[in-house]
């Protein structure tokens, strides 16, 4: 397993949710990694999905992780969750809005091969809206049972580990409920994708890239 380096890191990021707590559980310690090196990065985090009390969770969460940096934007809309494909024509008007505000040289989404119906349509649209940018598709567990085989990975220190669970469990109380949302699995994923990819410190999130142009 070989690090590689090549042009300059990302100044404008744009990173997008279906769901209120998405980018946190697929990405929220690779966000933390790109704050913390690279304070004069501008991120656009937008989120599809969030009314009521998911909204305020999305809100506090999103403005508590980008508070470091001095140029961000926080985007939520509120959609009907579960029903975003069927919703077509509004969420593309709404990825199209952000193209027209904002042009990233990185794009983080969801995962292509995502189980879940509203997932696959954001990576869809966000490949159909973004063909100049470098995308990362993020992993999100489910019961669904539909992790793949990534191929980018990012490592993590064991203090952004902790920085990631603690942030979801505190940011994210409506979700306690669910069984699945422990900081076992948290972590365990972290661990798992930590090991493929050889990490130092044993933890790493992971990334499917389709198309890398240099």
């Amino acid at each position: 397993m070989l690090p590689v380096a090549f042009g300059l890191p990302p100044h404008r990021l744009l990173v997008i949710g279906a769901h209120s707590d998405d980018i946190e559980i697929g990405c929220g310690g690779t966000m933390l990694r790109l704050i913390k090196e690279h304070p004069s990065l501008q991120v656009t985090w937008l989120v599809l999905t969030a009314s009521d009390v998911r909204l305020e969770e999305a809100r506090t969460s999103a403005a508590t992780l980008l508070a470091p940096l001095a140029d961000s934007r926080i985007v939520i809309h509120s959609f009907r969750d579960g029903f975003l494909p069927y919703q077509g024509a509004a969420v593309k008007d709404a990825f199209e809005l952000q193209k027209q505000e904002f042009q990233p040289d990185l794009v983080l989404t969801h995962y292509r091969g995502d189980a879940h119906q509203d997932h696959r349509m954001v990576a869809d649209l966000t490949w159909n809206t973004f063909r100049d940018q470098l995308i990362l598709e993020y992993e999100i567990p489910k019961y669904d049972g539909d992790f793949g085989t990534p191929g980018f990975f990012v490592r993590l220190d064991a203090d952004l580990v902790q920085q990631k669970i603690d942030h979801l469990l505190r940011c994210f109380p409506s979700q306690h409920g669910r069984r699945w949302f422990t900081a076992e699995l948290f972590r365990s994923i972290l661990r798992l994708r930590g090991m493929e990819c050889n990490s130092p410190s044993l933890y790493a999130e992971a990334f499917y890239s389709r198309k890398v142009v240099i």
